[in-house]
């Protein structure tokens, strides 16, 4: 297989907006984490059925799991963004190349802040929920997260066989 060219391809306005956008959001829901967290409650939601109950009670620690893994997931998936070539692309050709690495690098932007959007997400409704603010997740949060998800991917692949 032919090696993919190497290109410095600068991140889109729109890539640079949704990361300083989940960064803020991100830091919003770390300092309402340490701002309440002396008033949590021992027990806190562990875990959620796809519908949005609770299933599993864990310690008021685990609610910083979700931030460590949304710092986890961000940083490589922020690096990897910088090396489009290194993606596989199903239609790439000599005079589409530079496109596709823009479409490509986008795709892994928004995948990646809807992810860490998702586990901020989580978190603040984790403290709605220990502090009685509300009962669980919703049975809408499932479907649209995944229609989010899924049509975001949906969306970059067929943008991607257009190009």
């Amino acid at each position: 297989m032919k090696k993919q060219p190497s290109m410095n391809i600068p991140k889109s306005m729109i890539g640079q907006f949704l990361d300083w956008l989940t960064i803020l959001v991100f830091a919003a829901v770390v300092i309402y984490l340490i701002t309440q967290f002396s008033a949590l409650p021992d027990r806190v939601p562990g875990h959620y059925d796809g519908k949005g109950n609770i299933d599993r009670w864990g310690s008021k620690m685990e609610l910083w799991i979700l931030p460590l893994v949304g710092v986890l997931l961000w940083i490589p998936m922020t690096v990897l963004e910088k090396y489009p070539h290194l993606f596989n692309y199903m239609n790439l050709r000599e005079d589409n190349i530079e496109a596709q690495y823009r479409n490509g690098q986008l795709m892994l932007n928004v995948l990646k802040n809807e992810s860490v959007l998702l586990f901020s997400y989580l978190t603040f409704q984790g403290i709605r929920v220990a502090t009685g603010g509300t009962e669980g997740l919703g049975i809408f949060f499932m479907p649209i997260f995944l229609v989010v998800i899924i049509g975001s991917m949906i969306i970059f692949l067929i943008r991607m066989l257009k190009l």
